[in-house]
């Protein structure tokens, strides 16, 4: 039986609740497809296509890149979205391996720099292109952040990981769509440097506001 101070206290409690919208997972995953389609779009519209794009016209490097990046991107964001609504036994080892999978990236950028014979060719805008990579991610990680603020991840750190590697990746291959660069070596070090930079600004700077 309720005293009236216990019916008072549940009254003040209920006067300050508000309906809260379930997070469904499928939901999460359609707002992060939506915010790399709008992501693309922009590229595109503001920075229009690579030459050779539609007709088909790009080296293998450059298709591996991407796919790669994309396979990266892609893990990581199920799982983000995943980590909002912790359950037991949930590891989350995809973007593990996609990680493993991506290395092979800046890897082979290294390796061709360091077999490149007389000077390496450099063009002064090349490094433009960590810039808008990060930009780029912009879009797809605010929505994966706000996405993780409304959840409660058990562990912060690695969902800000998973949430700046993830945008990163997405980032960089819509960027990539614009980008006029084939070479290994840039490939390997331009396009891999916004992934790794945002994956540390997410683990390290990102992973302090996402506690409960």
């Amino acid at each position: 039986m309720t005293t009236p101070e216990t019916r008072s206290l549940i009254d003040e409690l209920a006067a300050d609740s508000v309906p809260v919208t379930p997070m469904r997972k499928g939901r999460g995953i359609a707002q992060a497809l939506a915010a790399f389609a709008v992501t693309v779009v922009i590229v595109l519209v503001l920075l229009g296509a690579r030459d050779g794009l539609l007709q088909g016209e790009f080296s293998v490097f450059f298709v591996v890149t991407n796919l790669l990046l994309l396979l990266l991107g892609t893990a990581c964001t199920l799982a983000v979205v995943a980590m909002a609504s912790p359950r037991v036994g949930a590891e989350h080892d995809g973007p593990r391996w996609a990680m493993v999978m991506a290395a092979v990236i800046p890897v082979a950028g290294v390796v061709a720099l360091a077999g490149h014979v007389g000077p390496v060719p450099y063009h002064w805008d090349e490094p433009l292109c960590v810039l808008f990579g990060l930009i780029s991610a912009i879009v797809a990680g605010s929505v994966q952040y706000r996405w993780l603020r409304r959840g409660a991840p058990v562990s912060p750190e690695r969902a800000g990981l998973l949430l700046g590697t993830g945008a990163g990746a997405l980032g960089t291959v819509a960027y990539g769509l614009s980008c006029p660069f084939n070479s290994v070596v840039h490939l390997g070090l331009w396009h891999a440097a916004p992934v790794v930079i945002a994956a540390l600004f997410g683990r390290f700077v990102l992973s302090r506001f996402l506690r409960w």
